[in-house]
């Protein structure tokens, strides 16, 4: 993590915004909406047990038992997550007989688990 400098070095000394650059990045910024969709979705990661099932299947589509099996956690806690997952369009289920296998919704879900575990193992 970063070192949070409280010494104002990191502040401009004189107050003079750059008017070519802050129309360009304004252009570029999503909507009052978007941003409040993206927050929602960044809250989903926010809690170890749905990325430690994201993590897992990151690396293989699985059955609750098997989810419950390598995070040693019962039935109806995976299955909550799992829900919560589901509604919110980072994961899916396909039926195999009595057995529903999960996997993540695209690959975009595990880029984003990766990029943020890379960031922190920085």
């Amino acid at each position: 993590m970063e070192n949070n400098n409280l010494d104002n070095d990191d502040v401009c000394e004189v107050f003079n915004s750059h008017e070519d650059a802050v129309n360009r990045v304004r252009q570029r910024m999503p909507s009052e909406e978007q941003y409040s969709d993206l927050s929602e979705f960044f809250k989903i990661f926010g809690n170890p047990t749905r990325l430690k099932i994201i993590s897992l299947l990151a690396v293989e589509d699985l059955c609750v038992c098997d989810i419950c099996e390598a995070l040693d956690l019962n039935q109806t806690t995976v299955s909550n997550q799992l829900r919560i997952l589901r509604a919110n369009n980072l994961v899916k289920y396909q039926k195999e007989g009595k057995m529903a296998r999960y996997s993540l919704t695209d690959l975009h879900i595990e880029m984003i688990y990766k990029v943020g575990l890379e960031h922190i193992l920085e």
